[in-house]
């Protein structure tokens, strides 16, 4: 199944909302469905991006979903502090997980939503697992894209190696040049379209150049990692996540998200829906794959329980 497995109604455009953390930076969310009568009384979506990933990653899905013929629903993306169109943070040190959970939870305040379905990448869903120590009540179901309580090392290298070493582009179609040359040994499914269409979720014009979309001090926190010990693990988080209904994806070439650990995921929380999405690593993009119909399918299954 390709990504037209879903047909949409009329696009659904969406706000770019603007709110305050607590220490009053300024932070950016976009907002899909918010005013559409069709979309009431269902959960809304809230997605949470990669590391220094931004909002444009969600966009077509967030599209899809919002504009699902069957189950249209509201659905918000968030950019973190120091991502996309929010504002960068003067203290680096204020980049870490806590603290994006406690912006992501006045973000919700502002925008009124009280409780939804979540959907985290990567660090998103590390998020997850913070909010379900935080703030368990606010999500009432949850979907981990190509993560888990246990973050191998070899993949945050891998990662780590790739934000400080990509060579600068020269114009959009170099920058999908990179990017398939770098992920393309892992991401054997995507086309030269895919790759454009990455290239304008990762980088932004400025003055002529094109820049990655996110403060480069984000990577300070990186520096100190030390990837010969084994990193912190999240199990008592993982299961208190696997209370409500809970799906895990992982790209078939992820070398973040091992399958033992998905496997034990699984042995921890027998009700975990799973999913290999073939031909990707990490992380799988989210309206590939067949992945949409499979992501609606989940959450119409989590309405009906939610209003039962």
């Amino acid at each position: 199944m390709a990504n037209q497995d879903i047909e949409t109604l009329e696009p659904v455009t969406h706000e770019d909302v603007f709110f305050s953390a607590s220490d009053g930076l300024r932070l950016h969310a976009a907002d899909y469905g918010r005013h559409d009568p069709l979309t009431r009384g269902r959960l809304p979506l809230v997605y949470l991006p990669g590391l220094t990933r931004n909002t444009r990653d969600f966009h077509d899905l967030a599209m899809m979903m919002s504009g699902h013929p069957k189950t249209p629903r509201r659905v918000v993306s968030f950019d973190y502090r120091g991502r996309g169109q929010s504002s960068w943070d003067k203290d680096p040190a204020r980049y870490t997980i806590i603290t994006e959970a406690e912006d992501l939870l006045a973000g919700l305040a502002a925008l009124g939503i009280g409780h939804a379905i979540f959907l985290g990448t990567s660090r998103g869903g590390l998020i997850m697992h913070m909010l379900a120590a935080m703030r368990p009540g606010v999500m009432k179901a949850g979907v981990l894209n190509d993560i888990g309580p246990v973050i191998e090392g070899a993949g945050l290298a891998q990662i780590k190696a790739y934000l400080s070493r990509t060579p600068k582009p020269r114009d959009w179609a170099d920058a999908a040049r990179i990017l398939a040359e770098t992920h393309g040994k892992t991401f054997p499914a995507l086309s030269d379209k895919d790759w454009a269409d990455f290239a304008r979720a990762v980088y932004v014009e400025n003055n002529g150049n094109l820049l990655p979309d996110y403060d480069p001090a984000l990577l300070d926190g990186l520096k100190g990692v030390d990837l010969n010990t084994p990193l912190p693990t999240l199990w008592p988080q993982f299961e208190a996540l696997g209370a409500m209904p809970l799906m895990a994806l992982r790209g078939e070439h992820s070398t973040l998200l091992s399958q033992a650990t998905l496997d034990e995921m699984s042995a921890r929380v027998p009700n975990l829906e799973t999913r290999i999405v073939a031909g990707h690593g990490h992380a799988p993009i989210l309206h590939l794959a067949g992945l949409p119909a499979h992501l609606a399918k989940f959450f119409a299954s989590v309405d009906k329980k939610h209003t039962h």
